[in-house]
């Protein structure tokens, strides 16, 4: 950069400077700023409904282990507690309809060993899975984050298929029943599901 330049820039870096001063001198002082994380988060529940929400779950996941004991196979997974506190705590979002509990989960099992099957089962492999089940899942709007997890864990994991996929499908049915019947069993708890399909 020539000298004549350089003198232009600084130049006008010290105009720009002289003509914002005053500019910032009359805007009014800012007043305290709240922190921009309050009032941005849901309600607390009140006490009673947070007991019977984590009371509901946990009771819906248990079921799910004894099931699992009875007939010696592991029907409780990860991804199915998730969908326990989607369906009990946050029973009116689209994720928790009976409809993306459901579907979602065998569209992320059917992702899961598509890929498992092309790609081996690998934790690379398993993020594809994900992916895949996410796109799924949008594609059939039947939103479920959970049914991502069930992809992962069928190509992490590689449960045979004609054991793994009719638990999966009884576990989220009885999920789905079990927050029926918890929201009518407290009066003034969000009816479950807000829609069926």
């Amino acid at each position: 950069m020539s000298t004549d330049t350089a003198r232009r820039t600084a130049a006008d870096a010290d105009t720009d400077a002289t003509a914002s001063a005053p500019a910032a001198a009359s805007a009014p002082a800012p007043g305290p700023r709240r922190p921009r994380i309050v009032g941005r988060a849901p309600a607390r529940p009140a006490p009673a409904a947070a007991f019977h929400s984590v009371t509901a779950a946990t009771a819906a996941l248990l079921g799910l282990v004894a099931i699992g004991a009875a007939i010696h196979e592991p029907v409780l997974i990860p991804p199915l507690a998730a969908s326990a506190a989607l369906v009990h705590c946050a029973p009116t979002l689209p994720l928790a309809q009976p409809r993306s509990v459901v579907v979602g989960h065998l569209l992320g099992a059917a992702a899961g060993y598509a890929v498992a099957a092309t790609a081996g089962g690998s934790t690379w492999a398993a993020a594809v899975a994900a992916g895949v089940a996410l796109a799924l899942t949008t594609l059939a709007r039947t939103p479920h984050s959970p049914a991502c997890a069930t992809a992962v864990v069928i190509v992490l994991q590689s449960p045979a298929p004609g054991r793994f996929v009719p638990l999966l499908f009884g576990a989220t049915v009885l999920l789905v029943a079990t927050a029926f019947t918890a929201s009518r069993i407290r009066r003034g708890a969000p009816r479950y599901p807000a829609y069926w399909w």
